[in-house]
């Protein structure tokens, strides 16, 4: 699963910084110098948190009722979305190489045709898994 929605804690800190909470992710806490980035700053963080979950295999909490958040009077609490494919997308490019082995008049063909090997073979991989 790549998309999660989350509950998040946003207290109004001074001079109209915002810190931001997720409760039902241990660590997971960010802020923003005014509302608008606390929220983009949310969605960041709330992806990477997830991804790292997904990829050291770590069991996702399910997330709370947004009603069932306590909060003070300088708090409120937002559902944050996120999608961890979209964020892997943004920032894990790394390109990694590969070997792999292809019939000998199959590469012929494929290089006298001018074919980018390494853009072929992400395309078929995006198509077998499903993946825009």
């Amino acid at each position: 699963m790549s998309k999660y929605v989350y509950p998040a804690v946003f207290t109004q800190e001074d001079k109209g910084m915002f810190s931001v909470n997720f409760p039902d992710l241990e660590g997971c806490y960010t802020c923003g110098e005014d509302l608008s980035e606390a929220m983009y700053m949310a969605e960041d963080v709330l992806a990477f948190t997830l991804y790292d979950y997904e990829k050291n295999q770590i069991a996702i909490p399910k997330p709370s009722a947004m009603n069932s958040i306590p909060h003070a009077d300088n708090e409120f609490v937002n559902m944050i979305y996120c999608d961890t494919l979209s964020y892997q997308k943004r920032n894990n490019n790394k390109a990694v190489k590969k070997t792999l082995s292809i019939p000998e008049w199959l590469n012929e063909a494929a290089t006298a045709a001018n074919i980018n090997f390494s853009q072929v073979l992400q395309d078929a991989l995006k198509a077998k898994l499903n993946l825009s």
